[in-house]
């Protein structure tokens, strides 16, 4: 039996880090993407929050969610079953 496979998913640049780090392992579809989005709405903007997920879905999420609310995701890192995902907060507009 094959080994499932990730979604495809961008990589990190090299040597990215987070502004904050969010660690949401062992919690699954949607508690990660509710406790990114209570995390970002609490940074400044350009900030890059750096998501722990061992929850596979996660990849196609992540994206999608940024997608539908104009952060910029920057991509995802493996390190074991550690999945590291980055996201840079949208400029909010204000002066």
């Amino acid at each position: 039996m094959r080994e499932p496979q990730d979604p495809p998913c961008d990589p990190a640049p090299e040597g990215l880090k987070g502004d904050r780090i969010l660690d949401t392992l062992g919690l699954f579809c949607p508690v990660p993407i509710v406790r990114t989005a209570e995390a970002i709405r609490r940074m400044a903007a350009g900030e890059v929050l750096e998501v722990l997920s061992d929850d596979r879905v996660i990849l196609i999420d992540m994206p999608a969610w940024c997608r539908s609310t104009g952060n910029r995701f920057l991509g995802m890192r493996r390190d074991g079953a550690t999945l590291h995902l980055f996201l840079r907060k949208k400029d909010d507009g204000s002066p």
